[in-house]
């Protein structure tokens, strides 16, 4: 058996990684509500140099829509610890109801962790190099760092569940020659 099969005998993911798979989603949500109070127009303290940040048709479009794909992909984690993400969805073309090599949801995984660092690393070392460069008022850049600064442990938490899944589903080592 090689290491891109499944192995049935995996066994159920780790009680702290399934709390993990149910952090991420968590944390990703207070960025997603900003971003739709802006385009509501609440008032979170987002002004553009001491005009109201008010977004047009096409800009709302996608900042709701970068919202709802932000949240979804959060949500995949849960594929890391549940059984169905162990198989392809059934409607997807060549590949549906096959298992997932374990190979691939790793790399899958540890790739989007190591760019969701590199992302929300490089946006935290622009916050500490250039402040409130957006003239956003005191108490709304509070708020923007509030809801953006969880955003920094998306990547390592998605790389915590992709080496548990490595762990459960990687192939059992032979026994020592004697």
């Amino acid at each position: 058996m090689t290491t891109d099969t499944v192995h049935r005998g995996a066994g159920p993911a780790p009680a702290w990684a399934v709390r993990v798979a149910h952090l991420i989603p968590l944390i990703v949500l207070p960025s997603g509500l900003w971003r739709i109070a802006l385009v509501a127009g609440l008032p979170i303290g987002a002004s553009a140099y001491g005009a109201p940040v008010r977004p047009g048709v096409g800009e709302s479009v996608y900042i709701v829509s970068l919202s709802l794909v932000s949240e979804g992909l959060a949500l995949l984690s849960f594929g890391l610890v549940r059984p169905w993400g162990e198989v392809f969805a059934g409607w997807l073309p060549l590949v549906g109801g096959r298992p997932v090599p374990p190979r691939f949801a790793v790399t899958a995984a540890t790739t989007g962790a190591v760019a969701l660092t590199l992302i929300w690393g490089y946006a935290a070392w622009g916050v500490v190099m250039d402040g409130n460069d957006l003239a956003f008022t005191p108490p709304g850049f509070a708020l923007l760092l509030a809801c953006y600064a969880p955003l920094l442990l998306w990547g390592p938490l998605l790389l915590l569940l992709a080496l548990a899944y490595h762990h459960r589903h990687r192939a059992p080592h032979p026994p020592w020659p004697r």
